[in-house]
């Protein structure tokens, strides 16, 4: 069974799937947000669970620096609470701090375009955040 990796944004949502192993992380696809928790984006979610027999839910967990919890935090916390009653597995919010500042360095240092960037950058955090709690797995 597979570990979902998410990178909760505004506008989109980056989506990340362990290999079986729970060793590595591959970056899936970026769902673009219809707002809140419409009900797009989580049959979204629930067919790449259902594809990927997803067994737990790794959620980015955006902490201030100094370690509070603010909006986004927030926002976190209540989308998490959603996957749960919908999906029925465990989610579990993990500090994201510098995820994002992470991958867009990554991906200017491998000369990535600004527009290419932009279409990427979620992925590629949701790769981060699930590669971090599989890392600290082992």
């Amino acid at each position: 069974m597979r570990k979902m990796g998410l990178d909760l944004g505004t506008k989109t949502i980056g989506v990340a799937i362990s290999d079986e192993l729970g060793w590595t992380a591959q970056g899936i696809e970026t769902i673009k947000r219809y707002g809140g928790t419409d009900e797009k984006d989580l049959t979204r979610l629930e067919q790449l669970i259902d594809e990927y027999d997803v067994s737990e839910i790794v959620l980015g967990y955006p902490k201030n620096m100094n370690g509070t919890i603010g909006e986004r935090g927030q926002a976190s916390e209540q989308f998490a609470e959603v996957l749960k009653a919908k999906f029925k597995l465990p989610v579990l919010l993990w500090d994201e701090r510098l995820t994002t500042v992470s991958a867009e360095r990554m991906l200017i240092e491998a000369d990535v375009s600004r527009k290419k960037r932009k279409t990427v950058i979620d992925k590629l955090a949701a790769v981060i955040i699930l590669q971090s709690y599989l890392d600290s797995k082992s």
